[in-house]
């Protein structure tokens, strides 16, 4: 992230994080906001590149579609926009996130009381070594931990996630970079941090999240991809088995774009061909 172009905003790095709360620049959130207190909020996380934030429209909705299932108030989507392009501005490559909470107000879990949501944007340094993630692919452990089937959050992006970072925590006990996540029934989830896609003869498969995971805005680009190469994709409820038979597995998220897997265990998936041609025309499109 080239900080000198952002020399008025300089001073509110915060930990080589800038930072814009409700539009001014500082660290500060009140300590009765219900996003501090109860996790009541959501955020996307983006990718800058070339000063521009990479379907920002995608990220837009994704932000307006949680904000109406969680039941926020009004929000100047307009506003937001502004202080994103803001802050993207005379990027190279970075990475943006944007955070809302209900904000202040209200006793208890009553959250009722609160007028105007709290937004928080944020730019930081983009991860230097998801390159070679996408290059050479990663090997994934098997989670211990599992997630909790939540179908009224199934999808969307809570700043409640207590379960990532105990599975965060997980892996670095294990010395693994990531890992795949199974629900309480069993059933493939996706990976700790990104979502999850597997190949089989002509066609490829994905984990149905009506129960719990993110829907990432990487996840939904590289279905469409799929639906435009022609190739068969079925959304399902997988058990951990269903990757022992599959010829290519890949992970995804807006930052790491799609990652081969090179191994789970004992099992090795060498010939990433329907990765490779993703990857590309992912370049061409981003």
């Amino acid at each position: 992230m080239t900080r000198a172009r952002y020399c008025r905003y300089r001073a509110f790095f915060i930990g080589g994080i800038l930072l814009l709360i409700n539009g001014m620049q500082t660290d500060v959130v009140s300590a009765r906001d219900r996003g501090l207190v109860y996790g009541d909020g959501h955020f996307t996380t983006m990718l800058v590149r070339n000063g521009q934030v990479v379907w920002w429209p995608a990220h837009l909705a994704r932000l307006q579609q949680a904000s109406a299932r969680l039941g926020f108030a009004g929000m100047d989507w307009s506003t937001l926009t502004r202080e994103v392009a803001q802050l993207a501005a005379g990027q190279t490559q970075a990475v943006a996130k944007v955070m809302l909470t209900r904000g202040t107000g209200g006793r208890g879990y009553d959250g009722s009381a609160c007028e105007v949501p709290t937004r928080i944007v944020s730019l930081a340094d983009y991860p230097s070594h998801y390159q070679g993630w996408q290059q050479n692919g990663i090997p994934l452990l098997v989670c211990q931990q599992r997630l909790g089937d939540a179908p009224m959050l199934a999808g969307l992006k809570t700043l409640n996630r207590l379960e990532q970072v105990l599975l965060k925590s997980e892996l670095a006990t294990r010395s693994g970079v990531e890992g795949i996540v199974l629900n309480s029934r069993g059933f493939l989830v996706e990976g700790v941090s990104a979502n999850l896609f597997w190949r089989r003869g002509k066609t490829v498969f994905t984990p149905d999240l009506s129960h719990c995971g993110i829907d990432g805005i990487m996840r939904r680009h590289v279905m469409a991809m799929l639906k435009q190469m022609s190739i068969e994709l079925r959304v399902v409820e997988a058990p951990l088995e269903s990757l022992w038979q599959a010829e290519e597995v890949w992970l995804t998220n807006t930052l790491m774009g799609i990652v081969p897997v090179t191994g789970i265990g004992d099992t090795q998936y060498p010939s990433p061909v329907l990765i490779r041609r993703l990857q590309e025309r992912l370049v061409i499109e981003v």
